[in-house]
């Protein structure tokens, strides 16, 4: 039994692997999304995750706006809930976006320092000489 074993995991490591690497990938796309604990009326948590979509859209994510406007105008539950997750999301994928450009910009002006000391290294030799 041990060895049919063996001999069915040796077969299927590639698809092993690929299963593997997807569920790895996978984790990594895992939303942002704030929760909402039950405690909340369904139609602030309607209006949040609504808003929420409508916020991450906004802040460069490939989502759908969602507002429904009618609900948004006779229910203030839901207006309540689609301006709070809205802002939160937005705010949240902007920070995200706003550290990768940081990480981004630092890698810049590393490679920036090496480039002109590179240059200045040069000069210098060609000085010498």
């Amino acid at each position: 039994m041990t060895a049919r074993l063996l001999r069915s995991a040796r077969h299927n490591r590639p698809t092993l692997l690929a299963l593997l690497l997807a569920g790895i990938s996978l984790a990594g796309c895992q939303s942002a999304t704030p929760q909402l604990s039950d405690d909340y009326p369904p139609e602030y948590a309607a209006g949040f995750g609504d808003g929420c979509a409508s916020g991450r859209q906004a802040g460069g994510a490939l989502t759908q706006f969602r507002k429904d406007v009618p609900r948004y105008l006779g229910q203030p539950l839901y207006a309540e809930g689609w301006n709070d997750g809205y802002r939160q999301c937005q705010a949240l994928l902007q920070a995200r976006s706003g550290l990768d450009e940081r990480r981004g910009n630092a890698l810049e002006r590393q490679r920036d320092r090496e480039w002109r000391h590179h240059v200045d290294q040069a000069k210098a030799q060609a000085l010498h000489r």
